[in-house]
């Protein structure tokens, strides 16, 4: 039997202890964009004006913490990396709630994950066709969703990172990166994007691009 292996209490432990001249929240929202605008840039050919304006968020967000706390970054997200490998889920959602961080910004909750493999279990055909199987999440938050169809495919014996293509849209950027980071450490191709769904839907070739984000494996890449 799999053991699971899950860091997310190792998480909101580091995230705590970096808090104090920032919240819990900045703190957490600071780490989740270091994280996706660095793999985002990190995969791009063309630095073009997006490729610069992703560059100097990041430089002007790092910038704000010590050696000690940017070495903490990164072993959260090997936490995460590690705790994704193990147990595919929403794990950056159950973070946000657990460290209480939901109760307390702008009424912001993530759906529990459980609640999530559910619905993509009844959404899920038995029987796939052949080809792509497109998802749209108009409202994606952390990515559970999505995930959880992930989950779902890959138990029903399909290779997900192969056959799933994501549109995935948010108007929050918080959510829009926790959903990329996750997409991006479990190999699903996606487009991230930024903005209303009902009032601005990404539209391929129109919506600008500075408000999109594109995971390496829908650039063919692995991280």
């Amino acid at each position: 039997m799999k053991k699971i292996l899950n860091r997310k209490k190792d998480i909101i432990k580091i995230i705590n202890s970096i808090s104090g001249k920032y919240s819990a929240y900045e703190v957490f929202s600071d780490w989740i964009r270091c994280c996706s605008l660095s793999i985002s840039n990190n995969c791009c050919v063309i630095h073009g004006k997006v490729w610069e304006g992703r560059e100097k968020s990041y430089l002007d967000t790092i910038s704000r913490y010590s050696r000690d706390e940017v070495q903490k970054f990164s072993e959260m997200l090997a936490l995460l990396t590690e705790t994704l490998e193990s147990d595919m889920e929403d794990i950056l959602g159950q973070v946000y709630m657990e460290s209480g961080m939901g109760s307390k910004v702008a009424g912001q909750f993530f759906t529990p994950f459980h609640l999530s493999l559910a619905c993509a279990e009844l959404a899920i055909p038995k029987d796939l066709p052949e080809g792509k199987y497109k998802v749209n999440e108009p409202s994606c938050g952390g990515g559970g969703m999505i995930i959880a169809t992930a989950r779902v495919l890959r138990h029903r014996g399909f290779d997900y990172q192969r056959i799933m293509d994501v549109i995935a849209q948010d108007l929050d950027w918080k959510g829009v990166y926790m959903c990329y980071l996750q997409l991006s450490l479990l190999g699903i191709p996606a487009i991230c994007v930024q903005g209303n769904t009902l009032s601005d839907p990404c539209i391929p070739g129109k919506t600008e691009s500075s408000h999109i984000l594109v995971t390496p494996a829908k650039m063919g890449l692995l991280i």
